[in-house]
Parts: structure tokens; sequence; C-alpha cells
């Protein structure tokens, strides 16, 4: 129980010590910001006494997508009710307060949010797995449109201060670049298991330079000179995936990359030294997940510690690295393995390519060992063509190497890496991604929540999500299902309410709300919804009386700013959306929202809202997607495509609860060398028509060519990729009859409903804390 009379004068105390007001006078941002600062003092006790000495998980990651961790940390600290009736006795809601935060600009798409569930897991089970990144100043970029445009302007997440996170000022370490050493400074955030005795860490390192201001510059009137360092230093740490269309980006990435696995080594070696002294058995303390390829160059730079500062030989180096790192790889996309010209090392970072280089001979030595052809040895050299393959260097550097979905895992050992898989098939495991329950349906649905804990007789499920297969036996209890349908419309006319405040937009909430949301790109077809949505606008067109389900198809993306056509996809939406929204003849039978800067705290919203997943990517290409887990959970039949983590989810509800379209991977490369395009938009009808809209002046791009561009990307392809790289046309008329089948199933509210249901009862198999067990048992050995 919390003392309530210590928690009010504490947020007192901190009201009057760090903002000069009182709990009476101070606004929400400040009550935010001194009751989070409270909950810390809280959770610092427990937190400061976790064990040190035992073997741990470190989590490497570019990204972390966290959202807001004010009632996610109460919630799991199981203080939220208490805290709420404090506030209520001091006339404060909950809500307004928590509306205060920012989500932290961490992380943009699926890898930074996986990490996020993973740390949560992590913590729940009780296992020591902690997170290490960069404490960007601002995230990848608040999103607004103009005449349909994607804008961008900076994610200033910082602006409100930080109450989650403590500096530590003296566990700071430099970072080493050729032409300059800066300083990373410590940042952590306290990740809390539920209902555990587990505070896990995210630690985050902001770059500050050693010297932040030339005085004699400055003297000498030359006041911009002066600052010169400080903003090249904490560049570095500035901005979450700098734009890097040029080569200062691709170095600004390259120094990131290396700078957090740097520091984060670093922290990890002074740290074992003092509770082991030798560094022998690191590896049997310290295991290591590469989250993608960014931190790839912590292989190399462990191995530089290893020997340029504690003198061990390279071979001894080399074996411990193995022993320590485990690869996850997150594409099939050959074009998506990260690869940097070995100049941009040679320049920066010269002693990590020379060990790039041990590596890769020590590499050669292995294959001619196991009797490998010399001329097969280049298909796996790290530095081959002047480029550095960071994958290569993954692969070889970790003891395992996973994929996250099984398709994904057995495509990465068919196609892609099957020449490693064939030299190395121990290396390879396949971990099926997961998601939290706790933030996406104990936080963002406690309607629903409740419900479940009722008819299971117990919250067991919050931390074993399997629980829910229970849940079958009341599918045809039409009182359940009742209860759920009234869930279901109190969650999206909340949406709605939401998406109003927003976007200015009302919506129908009697209508289907048929969502996609995910990072924007041509793979996941986001433009195949679009020519979907047109093509049943033109039929309203022909016959106004057409009887079809209401439904509203909402949109939430970013594009890179570098991704062109991305953000032409985008402009094409929102130019639809405009069309159809104020056309009187669609007399409100569809509509289309593009919400703007799509985030986490969105999602929370959108999630347990929709009524229909859209996960459409091109078979093969999808890794696996946790999206379609979090609507899973929360009620939504999945429209999709046998891709990524699609496939499971139709093999645990049952194809016919979801709806299934699209040609399979092995249809489609069968038909990839004479596949044509023209036969399908020559053929099928309607779809010339939509197609064509990109150049028939239906639609303008501002004289920016980026619809015609998107039209020939279509139809006649460039000479890196073909025409319809992605296969929307060919799909075009099997998804449109899925749809067919949607609205068909939608005119029975209560069936579609047990589809719903039956979806959430089986969405066990996609909770986080199974991946993370799976991890610990077969990979880490925690």
């Amino acid at each position: 129980m919390l003392n309530k009379n210590e928690i009010k004068e504490s947020i007192s105390n901190i009201l009057l010590l760090d903002k000069g007001v009182t709990i009476k006078t101070a606004t929400d941002s400040e009550l935010y910001y001194a009751l989070s600062k409270s909950m810390m003092l809280l959770i610092l006790e427990k937190w400061k006494n976790q064990k040190t000495d035992v073997k741990k998980v470190s989590y490497f990651s570019a990204e972390f997508l966290m959202g807001r961790a004010f009632s996610n940390n109460l919630i799991n600290f199981g203080i939220y009710d208490e805290v709420k009736e404090i506030l209520e006795e001091l006339n404060l809601n909950i809500n307004i307060i928590e509306d205060e935060e920012m989500d932290a600009g961490l992380g943009n798409g699926g890898l930074g949010r996986l990490a996020a569930c993973f740390l949560d897991s992590g913590a729940t089970l009780d296992i020591p797995l902690n997170g290490y990144g960069i404490r960007y100043e601002y995230g990848l970029f608040k999103q607004y449109f103009e005449n349909g445009f994607q804008m961008e302007t900076a994610d200033d997440w910082l602006r409100n201060e930080d109450p989650w996170s403590i500096r530590r000022e003296s566990e700071k370490v430099d970072v080493v670049f050729n032409d300059f050493t800066v300083e990373a400074i410590p940042y952590d955030m306290p990740i809390i298991g539920y209902n555990s005795n587990t505070i896990n860490t995210l630690r985050l390192w902001s770059s500050k330079s050693k010297e932040s201001f030339d005085f004699k510059e400055f003297n000498d009137q030359n006041y911009l000179d002066a600052q010169k360092n400080k903003i090249i230093a904490e560049d570095i740490s500035r901005v979450l995936y700098p734009n890097d269309t040029k080569e200062e980006g691709k170095y600004l990435r390259i120094r990131q990359q290396y700078f957090f696995s740097s520091a984060s080594l670093q922290d990890l070696v002074r740290k074992h030294k003092e509770n082991h002294g030798s560094l022998d058995n690191f590896y049997e303390f310290n295991k290591i997940q590469l989250n993608d390829t960014h931190p790839a160059v912590s292989i190399p730079e462990l191995i530089r510690i290893l020997i340029d500062e504690e003198n061990y030989t390279f071979e001894k180096a080399l074996e411990i690295a193995k022993e320590t790192f485990s690869y996850t790889n997150h594409t099939i996309l050959a074009e998506a393995l990260e690869m940097w010209p070995k100049e941009y090392f040679k320049n920066i970072l010269p002693r990590i390519y020379e060990i790039i280089k041990l590596i890769d001979e020590s590499l050669m030595e292995e294959l001619k060992s196991k009797g490998l052809e010399k001329s097969k040895c280049s298909l796996y050299r790290i530095v081959h063509g002047g480029k550095i393959k960071m994958a290569w260097l993954s692969i070889y550097g970790s003891k395992y190497i996973n994929g996250v979905a099984r398709l994904h895992t057995n495509l990465l050992m068919s196609t892609e890496l099957k020449h490693w898989y064939e030299i190395y098939p121990e290396k390879f495991q396949n971990k099926t991604n997961g998601i939290t329950q706790r933030r996406w349906l104990l936080k963002s649905n406690p309607e629903l929540s409740k419900l479940i804990t009722e008819l299971l007789g117990s919250d067991e499920w919050i931390k074993n999500l399997s629980k829910l297969k229970d849940l079958e036996k009341y599918v045809d209890d039409d009182s359940v299902i009742e209860r759920f349908m009234n869930i279901k419309k109190e969650k999206k006319k909340q949406l709605a309410d939401f998406i109003f405040k927003e976007e200015g937009i009302k919506i129908d909430e009697d209508s289907l709300f048929d969502v996609q949301i995910k990072r924007l790109h041509e793979y996941k077809r986001q433009l195949l919804n679009a020519f979907h949505i047109l093509d049943l606008y033109y039929k309203i067109k022909e016959n106004p009386n057409i009887q079809i389900e209401k439904r509203t198809f909402i949109f939430g993306a970013k594009a890179a700013p570098g991704y062109d056509r991305a953000k032409a996809i985008i402009k094409f939406i929102n130019d639809i959306a405009s069309l159809v929204n104020n056309d009187k003849d669609v007399n409100g039978k569809i509509k289309v929202v593009f919400v703007h800067n799509y985030r986490v705290t969105y999602g929370e919203y959108l999630f347990p809202a929709a009524e229909l997943s859209e996960q459409i990517s091109t078979a093969g290409k999808e890794a696996s997607g946790t999206g379609n887990m979090k609507f899973m959970l929360n009620g939504a039949p999945t429209i999709g495509t046998y891709d990524g983590a699609n496939i499971e989810i139709v093999e645990e509800a049952g194809e016919d609860n979801n709806f299934i379209f699209g040609a399979k991977v092995e249809e489609l490369d069968e038909i990839m060398e004479s596949y044509d395009p023209k036969e399908y938009y020559e053929k099928v009808e309607g779809l010339k028509k939509v197609v064509d809209t990109l150049i028939d002046g239906t639609f303008s791009d501002g004289g920016s060519g980026a619809f015609e561009e998107l039209y020939d990307a279509l139809l006649q392809g460039y000479d890196w990729h073909r025409a319809d790289n992605y296969f929307i046309l060919k799909d075009f008329e099997s998804y449109r009859e899925a749809q067919k089948k949607v609205d068909k199933a939608y005119k029975n509210k209560k069936e579609y409903a047990k589809k719903s249901w039956m979806n959430i009862a089986n969405a066990g198999k996609f909770s986080s804390d199974r991946t993370i067990r799976e991890y610990s048992k077969d990979i880490w050995e925690v």
C-alpha cells in the first residue's frame, strides 16, 4: 500500500523545488513531471538492489519504440489504481496528466517496438535483459501533411524534460574516432516487470563534445566556430535515422552505430571486470543480441578492446566474441542487408577496419579448413567489391542467427543466406516475434481485459497469454459475444473522438474500421489498398445505390525523409481521401483517413478499435510483422497474404476466421522472370482505370513528377528493379475478391464478431513472453 500523505508531500516538494509552484498553481505538464519523479523515487529502491554479478543479456538496438512510460510503469509496478485515487483526492484526473507525456522519440517501426516488447517481457519473466542504444535528442520526425504531401518537423520529445531517465555522469566513457573523440553520457530508464521482482535497465547514450566551448574562438568573435566541436559531437545523438542520401549522412549513420556499440561494450567490460576480474569468462556472463545489423560493428569493437586494451591475441578475442554475440535478421530483402563502402571505415575507424580485415581472413581460413572450393569463398567475403557486408560480419561473428517468423527463417536458409546455412547449419534458428500483452491489451484495452479476466476466473493471462485459449468455449455464447461487441463499439467511439481531436475529421462509428498502420514501404503495399479504395469509389459512382457495408479506411505511416516513392504513395492516398470524402454521391458509404504522425499512443487507440487488419505485403517480403499480432489480440481478423507471421496467425485462429489472398512465395518464384504486369493492367476489370489516375490528371502531384514515376515503376520498371516489383497488379483481383468476402461477412455483425473472438482466443502464441523464453533457452542459456 502506498502512503498517500507521503506521495502528496513528495509531489508538492518536487513542484516547489524544481518548478517553484504549488499543486494548485501547477500546470498539467508540471504535475505530470512531479508525479513521475515521485514514482521514480518509489521505484529507485527496488531498482538499485538488482543483482549485478549474474549472467545477463544485453539487447543492442538502434531504436527502442517505448511509447509513453507513465501508465505502463504504474500498471507494471502495481500501483496504478492507488495513484489514481491519490490524484482524485487532489481533484486531479490521471488521464489528463498522462496526456502530458510525449512519446519518447527513440524508435520508428517494428524493429524498435519489438525491442520495447522484449524488454517488458524480460523484466516480467525475471530475466536480466537490459537494453543499450542511443538517447536521440530528436526522434525520426513529426509528420504533418501539406496539400497531401508528407512534411517533416523536429520531434522535440525532450522539450518538457524526461522524468523517467537518470543521468549517470560518473559512468561516462570516451568513444574515439580517427578525427575526434566524444563523450558518451549514459541515461538509464527503468524497465519494470509486471508483478515481478525485476527492474531491468535501458541504458541510452548521449554524445557530448570533450571541449564544448572554444573560448579563444569566442574571444576572437568567431562565435559559430566556438561552438563547432560541440555541434559535430552532439550530431551523433541528435536524430534517429538521419537522412543518408548524401555522403555526410552515411558517415553520420556509421558514427552513430559505432558510438553506441563502443560505449555499451566499454560499459559491459568495466562491469564484468569489477565483478569477475578476468575477461576470460566474459561470454559466460554476458550474451549480446544484435537487433539487426546496426550494431554489427560491436563485433570488431569487442575484439579491439580485448586486443588493444586487455592484451588478448586476435584468435582468443575472436573466440570470445563468437561466443558472446548472436544476431537477429529482420529482412529477406537483399537491398536492405546493410553494406558500407570500406573507405568510410578506413577514414574514421581505421583500427576497426583493420580488425574487420582480420576477421575476414580468419573466415577464409576456416572455410578452407571445411573443404570449400576457393572459387566459392568470395560469396562469403565480409570485405568485397569495395564494401563491408555487415550481415556477413554479423553471421560469422555470432554464435546464433535467427529469423523472426517461420517462413522468414525458412526463406533465409533456402535463398538469401542459403550458402551460409549450408556451411553453418547449427547457427540458424527461428524465433517468431511476439508482443507484450501488458501494453497492447491490459493498458490499451482495459474494457476487454476486464471481460477476459472475468471469463477466465483469474488474471493469469497477463503473464501467460496461452490461457486465452479457454475463451474459445464462449464463441457461441450470445451474451458474451454481445458484451464483446459493445466493448468494440466503445473502443471505436474512443478512436473516433481521438481522430476528431487530432485530425478534425469525423468518422462514422457504425462503419467497418479497416486499418493499415505500419511503416510506409513499397513491399507493404499501401498502394494496393489505395487502388482498391479507388476502384470501390468508381463502382459507387457508377451505381450510387450499390449495397455495401459502410467502411472507414484508416492509414497511418511515415515515409523515410529520403524515400521519394513512399512519399508519393502518401500523397496519392491523401488525394484519394480528398476525392472520396468530398463527393456527395458517396453518401457516407466509404471514408478515407490518413492519420498524421502515427506513433505508439495513436496505436493504443487504433488496435483496439480496428475490425479489419490489413497485412497485405508481397509474399516473402515481410519478415514477421507485429502489428498483425496486436490487431489479432484485440479482435480484428486479418486480410492478408501468406507472408511473415500471417501464416502462423491463420494456423492458430483458422483460415475461416481471416481473409487470405494473393500469390504465395512459390508461385512468385516461378513467374519471377516471365512476369508482365501489363497483362493484368489491360485485362483485370477496373484496374487500368485506377492505375491511370496517376497520369491522367485525376490527381496532381504539384508538378513533381512523383505520380508518373510511380506509374512507370509499375508498368515498365527501372534498371534497378523490374516492373511492378511487388506484384501489386497481379494480386489486385485476388485482393478485391477477399475484400468482397469481408463485406459479405460484416453484414452479419454477430458472426463477424465470432471471427474476431476466435482471433483473440488463439493469440496466445504471439506473446513476446513466449519469444523471450525461447531466446533464453535456445540462444542465451539464461
